[in-house]
């Protein structure tokens, strides 16, 4: 495996961009904040990582906006800036030749959730009258009409698909989009993931589940991975989008190359649906399995961007994970969560963290995990806490894990590292 990114596309919260999005998480500080999007009085948890968003200076209409679910129109919106960004004329090829594939973990879940408040009189009514449903209501049903958008708006006639792998989903796209171009069922892949999560019915099942933080009297260190003191992730919202193609095609056409993916690999607990073993096995083995891929030893690894929601039990799981794939190197190489900074976008933060690492790999810089003051003492790795670091990076480890026992890693490499 030898995939090329020529094109990335970032919206995140406290910022939109991809410079902005860098920017942000080099900072140190949080966009973490109280919950604007809803009233949120009587949740449990009051804060989120919310996207100040005009879809309008996006290049939105407004019969996009309402076809549009929140999080299709990030999707579209980080797709067109990858294209932009890669150089790619993709009119000028044949649209059979580039693929679709985005992440997503629970849908248009803000546009159903609208839908409904309308449809029941907020909840009021147990028969509803389907016609004051918009006509896309269907389309908000189906989690493949975030992809279906992106391949209207690209022009994309190659194989389009919705992977959903709750919060694996954002690294298992890529990994699938990886294979499309190995098979060779295309040349360029339109790949990375979207999720708008923040919405009272998703808030109430994390409240429900306690899986979120309790600081709601301070909203930008609510989320402290690693920490003592942590209480729970915070969730958030955005969308990742890469242009991806073979390493052969883009350096003949002298394409900008962030980064290569180099291994991908993802295993599944059949656990339990929301616990964790504590010793990260299948972690461990999706980590060794992609390594092996690129044909890199732990050594080689430079930086670990970590899934770092801020729960204890995953904080716990993952570290051992990366003890157990990486032996005593782990102790050497920074590893570090932006969740922190940036919330958890559920199946968009997996893509968001590949964007960061592609960019790490850019600017030989690592990004801190914010609000980490006090360490477990059951976590005892390099964490790099409050403060980015300077440091060269020639390759990077992203991990992700999700509900349903779902454990992912895939390996990145700068050009001049995949070509030696």
């Amino acid at each position: 495996m030898d995939v090329a990114i020529t094109g990335i596309g970032v919206m995140a919260p406290g910022g939109l961009g991809c410079d902005a999005f860098w920017d942000r998480i080099v900072s140190g500080g949080a966009a973490t904040r109280r919950v604007s999007l809803f009233d949120p009085t009587g949740f449990r948890c009051q804060v989120a990582a919310e996207i100040d968003f005009d879809p309008a200076a996006h290049g939105l209409t407004p019969q996009d906006w309402r076809r549009m679910d929140r999080a299709a129109q990030f999707a579209v919106v980080a797709m067109d800036e990858a294209v932009a960004d890669s150089g790619l004329d993709l009119a000028g090829m044949d649209p059979g030749r580039v693929a679709v594939t985005v992440g997503n973990a629970v849908g248009c879940t803000t546009g159903l959730e609208e839908e409904y408040r309308v449809l029941s009189n907020d909840g009021r009514q147990w028969a509803v009258d389907h016609t004051f449903a918009v006509p896309q209501l269907y389309d908000y049903l189906v989690p493949s009409s975030i992809a279906t958008e992106v391949a209207w708006r690209s022009g994309a006639e190659g194989p389009t698909s919705v992977v959903s792998s709750g919060c694996t989903s954002g690294i298992d796209a890529l990994g699938y989009a990886a294979g499309l171009l190995a098979e060779g069922s295309a040349n360029v892949v339109l790949a990375g993931s979207a999720d708008a999560p923040i919405s009272p019915i998703t808030m109430a099942c994390f409240d429900a589940i306690k899986a979120t933080s309790t600081y709601n009297d301070d909203p930008s260190g609510a989320c402290r991975p690693f920490d003592r003191d942590r209480r729970g992730l915070v969730l958030g919202e955005g969308a990742a989008m890469f242009v991806l193609e073979n390493a052969d095609d883009a350096q003949r056409r002298g394409a900008h190359v962030y980064a290569h993916i180099l291994g991908y690999a993802t295993r599944a607990n059949g656990f339990h649906m929301t616990g964790l073993r504590a010793d990260g096995r299948e972690m461990a083995e999706a980590i060794t399995v992609a390594l092996n891929q690129a044909k890199l030893d732990p050594k080689d690894i430079d930086y670990v961007n970590a899934h770092g929601s801020g729960t204890k039990q995953n904080d716990r799981h993952e570290t051992a994970a990366v003890k157990t794939s990486l032996g005593s190197r782990a102790f050497e190489i920074p590893m570090s969560s932006i969740k922190s900074m940036i919330g958890h976008s559920l199946g968009a933060i997996g893509s968001i963290e590949v964007a960061a690492c592609a960019l790490a790999i850019e600017h030989d810089v690592v990004p801190p995990t914010a609000n980490l003051h006090e360490r477990d003492p059951e976590c005892d790795l390099d964490y790099v806490p409050l403060t980015a670091r300077e440091q060269k990076i020639s390759t990077a480890l992203s991990v992700g894990s999700g509900f349903g026992g779902f454990q992912s890693a895939i390996v990145m490499a700068a050009p001049d590292k995949a070509a030696a």
